[in-house]
């Protein structure tokens, strides 16, 4: 890596540029003017004290000789000669001064001379003197070459122009001063120790981050796929071991390789850094403590990147189709790794909440030395990162308890045949690829019409806006993929089975008992991920479009397009078409966070998208119970009724010292319920769905035999502790 910075630093020098002046007698005759050219060369003085910068402005006064050139009775260039010179290159930048600018500049110190002399007859003849057309300067915006030369020469050519200014004050009698007479103090209170463990706190975690990802990934397919090639994943798969003792084997293996690669790069670095440091004499070595954050940040995120690395890898049926896999696991994690690098991203307990983003944060206050700023948040992070490694290994443990991931056959594609075994061949319900495609395709349909519809800006463009997304985004791709991809529709989209008696009085309950709660959340990540001042904006224009008086009819169009419409076209798709497909994963719950995601996903805000990933797992828990999605609507269509109903009636009473008990105003002038009305409503649903759970539900037949697996699990670690017991 050393090596090939030095052999490369020899290409990013800055490198001159040609210039050409035309017209620069007028401004080399005049000793009046400050010197703008001398010998061939821009003035020294104008560089800012670094008169070495000279040279990359190489300066050209006649034309080229091999080139035809159309010029002026004066003899000087055209205005199309220049502008071609600049597009074919000949020149980077030309600059054209305009006849007679020595004269006219000696006008206007002219007009100085008589203004001052005039003194106070002459007032307003200061408004009357007109500015000295200045020079052009013709560059190539989409060239990098000459866009360097623009910049540079602008910089030299402000300067001049200053410097005549201040001539021009001298000349009229008035100080200097004048022009600028106040001095701002600039005081930098950050030591140089403090600056460079600043630059350092950005470049470590992200080199850190991307060695243990790609040092995870290599072996990960190599200990799978490869041991598919080689034929020795039957042998051990046939072993006494265990899968979960497999995994372990496998993960630990992996954990090692990605540590080693991320430390032996930093030790790489160290040294490069160490000798490259003492030569430039420009940064300071990283903090002493450097080398100890890194180590103990570099354990959980290796874990972490091992496990999934070893799931994705146990799906590749080859090595090739392994190092596929690459590509989707960094758009994943890369946003989360570049997110902390953005301006204005600091720890907060929101943003360690955030897996990955989190990490690099508190890795980047420890480096920086704010200890006291990162030790409230260690925790959060520490825990986060945890779940996220016990679930990713929970992940890697069902890939291999699958024989169906651990051995797929090679196929090759044939777009043709693949979409005729698709209608022809296709199930009684969608296949997991199938609603994994559903919830893409509602996403990419979402952002298309986003783009090409127009912002509405009355109540009725509100309504038909709201009703063409649900109806146009949600609910017509789901209902065509339903018709062509399977063949029981009414199955697919839970309305095959009546539902039981009691499910509806249990969600109507449920809604009403646990709308303190998800108010209370709303409130809760909105402290935490405050809105932008952009959608904040955005929200208060919504809300005048739906203010004023608040007819019946009004009331009706708003419980129409913001509750009834989005429950039967969101759970059609979400709790339909999309959870169906995700049950033959084998695990309900796995496809209830799944589909609860990509509901959450859907909503176009990140604070609504929590909240409403919440309510998709709830959504998801009731249709799995009751088998049918008629409680699933009644539930969506209650709760979206009592956030509208509710924050109409209760703005009127929240302020009535007689309501205190069960609601008040937050800050930003929301509701928020009672602490004890939230107790009880979480006491209460809790209740509600721990005696749904308790209830029978319909399985798929994947989660049949996982079940009967799982139960077959307990029956045999009941006999082994039984035996133990015995010895």
């Amino acid at each position: 890596m050393g090596l090939s910075f030095f052999q490369v630093s020899q290409f990013v020098r800055e490198q001159p540029t040609r210039v050409f002046i035309a017209g620069a007698r007028e401004v080399t005759g005049d000793e009046e003017l400050p010197p703008l050219i001398t010998n061939g060369r821009f003035a020294e003085y104008l560089f800012d004290g670094d008169p070495t910068r000279t040279r990359l402005l190489e300066l050209e006064f006649n034309p080229p000789e091999d080139t035809e050139v159309d010029l002026l009775p004066g003899g000087e260039i055209t205005e199309v000669q220049a502008i071609e010179w600049v597009r074919q290159g000949v020149f980077e930048v030309v600059v054209i001064f305009p006849p007679d600018f020595a004269n006219q500049l000696e006008e206007y110190r002219q007009q100085l001379r008589e203004l001052r002399e005039g003194g106070e007859q002459d007032e307003g003849a200061a408004d009357l003197m007109v500015r000295v057309p200045g020079p052009s300067i013709y560059h190539n915006s989409a060239n990098e070459t000459s866009q360097i030369a623009y910049l540079r020469i602008s910089q030299v050519l402000q300067r001049w122009t200053e410097m005549i200014g201040q001539s021009n004050l001298q000349f009229s009698g008035v100080p200097e001063t004048a022009a600028d007479p106040v001095d701002v103090a600039n005081v930098d209170v950050a030591d140089s120790d403090h600056k460079d463990a600043a630059i350092w706190s950005k470049i470590f975690p992200f080199m850190v981050l991307l060695w243990a990802m790609t040092g995870a990934f290599y072996p990960a397919v190599d200990l799978c796929a490869g041991e598919k090639e080689r034929g020795t994943l039957e042998t051990l798969l046939s072993s006494p071991a265990s899968r979960v003792e497999i995994v372990w084997g496998k993960l630990l293996t992996i954990t090692l390789f990605s540590m080693a690669t991320a430390v032996l790069n930093l030790i790489s670095v160290a040294l490069t850094g160490l000798f490259l440091l003492r030569q430039l004499n420009t940064f300071a070595m990283p903090p002493a403590l450097t080398p100890l954050w890194l180590l103990l940040v570099l354990i959980p995120v290796s874990a972490l990147f091992s496990a999934l690395c070893l799931a994705l890898a146990a799906m590749a049926r080859s090595t090739k189709e392994g190092q596929y896999y690459l590509m989707p696991l960094m758009m994943v994690t890369m946003p989360l790794v570049i997110l902390p690098m953005a301006p204005g991203v600091e720890l907060s307990l929101g943003n360690s909440l955030i897996p990955i983003t989190g990490v690099m944060l508190l890795l980047r206050a420890l480096l920086e030395g704010n200890y006291v700023v990162a030790l409230p948040y260690v925790a959060p992070v520490v825990l986060v990162t945890i779940g996220c490694c016990l679930l990713a290994i929970r992940w890697a443990v069902d890939q291999f308890n699958s024989e169906n991931v651990l051995f797929r056959e090679s196929e090759r594609l044939d777009l043709g045949l693949w979409l005729k075994h698709l209608v022809r061949d296709r199930g009684d319900t969608p296949s997991v690829a199938e609603a994994l495609f559903c919830c893409i395709l509602i996403l990419m349909i979402r952002v298309f019409m986003g783009l090409a519809l127009a912002q509405p800006h009355d109540f009725r463009g509100f309504i038909v806006l709201a009703a063409v997304t649900q109806l146009v985004v949600i609910a017509t791709p789901v209902l065509l993929m339903t018709t062509m991809l399977t063949r029981k529709p009414l199955r697919t989209l839970l309305l095959d089975r009546r539902p039981p008696v009691w499910s509806f009085v249990a969600v109507v309950v449920l809604a009403v008992a646990i709308h303190p709660v998800v108010t209370a959340l709303r409130n809760l990540v909105m402290y935490l991920y405050p809105l932008s001042e952009e959608v904040a904006a955005q929200l208060n224009d919504l809300g005048g479009m739906m203010g004023g008086p608040m007819t019946a009819q009004r009331l009706m169009l708003l419980l129409l397009v913001m509750a009834i419409v989005p429950a039967i076209c969101e759970e059609l798709a979400f709790r339909g078409f999309v959870l169906s497909g995700l049950r033959h994963m084998g695990h309900k719950w796995q496809a209830i966070v799944v589909s609860a995601f990509f509901f959450g996903v859907t909503h176009a805000i990140f604070q609504q998208s929590i909240v409403a990933c919440f309510l998709g797992v709830l959504l998801g828990f009731i249709a799995v119970q009751t088998g049918s999605l008629i409680p699933c609507v009644l539930y969506h269509g209650l709760h979206n009724s009592l956030a509208l109903l509710s924050s109409q009636a209760l703005a009127e009473t929240a302020s009535d010292p007689a309501w205190r008990f069960l609601v008040s105003q937050t800050e930003d002038g929301g509701l928020t319920y009672h602490w004890s009305v939230v107790t009880l409503g979480a006491v209460a649903s809790a209740a509600i769905l721990a005696w749904m759970s308790s209830k029978p539900h319909p399985m798929s037949s994947e989660e049949t035999l996982q079940d009967a697996w799982l139960r077959r699990r307990r029956v045999i670690a009941r006999w082994e502790l039984s035996f133990l017991a015995l010895l």
